[in-house]
C-alpha cells in the first residue's frame, strides 16, 4: 500500500505547487513602461457589472437592500469567460463592490457580503479560477464610494480609510495576480469623495506594496487634461458618460468603456431589448480605439440567475466573427510617473502680473481645468506665483494650459531670505511635468519668457511626492 500511496501523495504535491506558483504573485517590479504596454496591447476585455444592484432592476439599488436578494442560482463564471473568449476577448474586469457596498468575495471587513447572501460562495475566487483557466487576464473593479457602510460625502471617518485599504489589501492577496484594479467613486462631481478624503497616495502606495504589476485605473479622471496623468496609471474614458478619447491626437495609454445593452447592471428588458449594434462596436469603437493606442473594455451584465444572456452572448460570439486581434500596438511613448500626491497649491493665496480682465490668479490654482489666469496682452514679461507654507518641502511642479502656448519660462522658490531657480528652459507640452530633488520654500514663481499668444494657465499645481 505505501508505494502506491507515496507517489500518489507526491503527484499531488507536486501538482499543488505547480498551481501555487502559477498564481502566484510576482513581487519582481517590471518598468512602468512595459506594464503600461502590456496593458494596451491587450486591446480588448469584458467589464462585469454583476452585484446586489442585478437583483434591483437598478445600477444604484437602496443602500439597505438585504444581502438575502443577491441569489444567482445558476451561477456559471465558466459560461461569462467562454463569452469573453468567444469575442476574441483577452481579460476580464468584474465589480468586486460597486457603490452600494456589498461585496461579492469572502470579505472579512462586513458582514455585507456574499457569505451571507443564499448563493454562499465567493464570485470572486469563481471567477478569477474560470477566466485564468480559458487562458484570459484577471483583473478587478472597486467602487470608493459605499452608501451601505455610509461611506459618502461630508461623513468619512478614519474607519472607512481602514475599510477600504483592508478589502483591497484582501483583493490583492487571496485571487493571484491582479493585472489590473479599477476603481470608480472617487473625485468625481457625482461621488464628491476627493483623493483627500481618502488619501490617493497611501491607497495607491498600498496597491503597488502587495503586487507591484497591478496597474491602478481610476474611472473619474475626465476632468484632468489628456495629455497628463494624474492619479491613475492609465487615462480612462466611460464613453456612456460622454467621455470621448481624442483619437487623432491622443499619445497616453487610455482605457475606454461601454456597455453592450443599455446601461451597466442587468435589467429585466435586456434579454427582448436589442444590444447595441455589432458592427458600430467593431468598426466605430474598437478598432478606433484601439488605433489611439486605447484598450476597448465592453460591458455584458449577467442576469439574475448569474448567466450572460442570449441575445448578448450572440453579440459577442458575432464580434469574435467580425474581429481579431492584430498583437501588440506601436510603441507607447514614454508617460513619466503618475502624479499621486496632494497639490499644496490648491486654493493657496496666489498672485501675479497683471490679468486679463476678470481672468484673474485665483482661476489657476482652483482645481478646475475649466477656468484659466490669463495675461493682460500689454505685459510683456508675465509671471505668476503661488505662496506656500513657510519653509514647504515640495519636488514637482505641475503647469497645465487650455492648449500648448507657453515655450520658455524659469521657475523659482523663496526660501526666506531669496529666490532660487530649480528650472529655465523650454517645454512645448501642454502639461508641463517639472521634478526635481527635494526644495524647502515659502513661495513658488513662474516667470514665463517665450510664448506664441497671450499667455494662460488653466492650473498652476505643486506637490511633494514620496520617494
Amino acid at each position: 500500500m505505501k508505494k502506491k500511496v507515496i507517489p500518489f501523495l507526491l503527484c499531488a504535491l507536486i501538482i499543488s505547487t505547480l498551481n501555487l506558483q502559477a498564481q502566484s504573485i510576482s513581487k519582481v517590479v517590471r518598468p512602468y513602461s512595459e506594464l503600461q504596454q502590456q496593458f494596451v496591447d491587450l486591446r480588448f476585455g469584458m467589464f462585469i457589472h454583476f452585484n446586489i444592484g442585478t437583483f434591483e432592476n437598478a445600477d444604484w439599488p437602496d443602500p439597505e437592500t438585504p444581502a438575502s436578494d443577491f441569489n444567482p442560482k445558476k451561477l456559471d463564471c465558466t459560461q461569462w469567460a467562454k463569452a469573453a473568449k468567444s469575442a476574441n476577448m483577452t481579460y476580464g474586469c468584474l465589480t468586486t463592490k460597486h457603490h452600494s457596498g456589498f461585496c461579492i468575495w469572502d470579505t472579512k471587513t462586513t458582514d455585507y457580503n456574499v457569505m451571507h447572501s443564499p448563493l454562499k460562495r465567493d464570485v470572486v475566487k469563481e471567477y478569477t479560477k474560470a477566466f485564468r483557466d480559458q487562458g484570459l487576464k484577471v483583473m478587478l473593479y472597486y467602487s470608493i464610494l459605499d452608501t451601505h457602510h455610509r461611506l459618502r460625502p461630508n461623513q468619512i471617518k478614519p474607519k472607512h480609510i481602514e475599510m477600504v485599504k483592508k478589502q483591497i489589501t484582501e483583493l490583492l492577496t487571496n485571487y493571484g495576480p491582479i493585472e489590473a484594479l479599477i476603481i470608480d467613486g472617487w473625485d468625481a462631481p457625482w461621488s464628491r469623495i476627493s483623493y483627500d478624503d481618502i488619501p490617493f497616495e497611501e491607497v495607491y502606495k498600498l496597491v503597488k506594496s502587495l503586487q507591484p504589476n497591478c496597474l491602478l485605473m481610476d474611472l473619474n479622471g475626465a476632468k484632468y487634461p489628456g495629455e497628463g496623468l494624474y492619479y491613475t496609471d492609465i487615462k480612462t474614458y466611460e464613453m456612456g458618460a460622454g467621455q470621448r478619447i481624442s483619437k487623432e491626437t491622443n499619445k497616453m495609454p487610455a482605457l475606454a468603456c461601454l456597455p453592450i445593452n443599455s446601461a451597466w447592471f442587468w435589467k429585466t428588458d435586456f434579454p427582448t431589448t436589442p444590444i447595441r449594434d455589432v458592427n458600430k462596436l467593431v468598426n466605430d469603437v474598437l478598432i478606433p480605439l484601439n488605433n489611439a493606442n486605447c484598450n476597448f473594455i465592453l460591458n455584458a451584465a449577467p442576469n439574475r440567475d448569474g448567466l450572460i444572456d442570449d441575445n448578448a452572448l450572440a453579440g459577442l460570439k458575432q464580434i469574435g466573427e467580425m474581429w481579431k486581434n492584430a498583437g501588440p500596438v506601436a510603441k507607447l511613448a514614454e508617460t513619466g510617473a503618475p502624479i499621486i500626491s496632494h497639490n499644496l497649491a490648491k486654493h493657496a493665496p496666489s498672485n501675479s502680473s497683471w490679468s486679463d480682465d476678470s481672468n484673474i490668479m485665483d482661476f489657476a490654482n482652483d482645481d478646475d481645468f475649466g477656468s484659466s489666469w490669463q495675461s493682460n496682452p500689454a505685459v510683456k514679461q508675465p509671471w505668476y506665483e503661488v505662496d506656500l507654507k513657510p519653509g514647504q518641502p515640495f519636488n514637482a511642479i505641475v503647469i497645465a494650459e487650455q492648449k500648448s502656448n507657453i515655450k520658455k519660462y524659469k521657475l523659482e522658490y523663496y526660501d526666506g531670505s531669496a529666490w532660487k531657480v530649480i528650472f529655465e528652459g523650454e517645454n512645448d507640452n501642454r502639461v508641463k511635468v517639472n521634478r526635481f530633488n527635494q526644495v524647502k520654500g515659502d513661495k513658488v514663481r513662474m516667470s514665463i519668457e517665450t510664448y506664441n499668444e497671450t499667455p494662460s494657465i488653466a492650473e498652476f499645481q505643486v506637490y511633494n511626492e514620496t520617494k
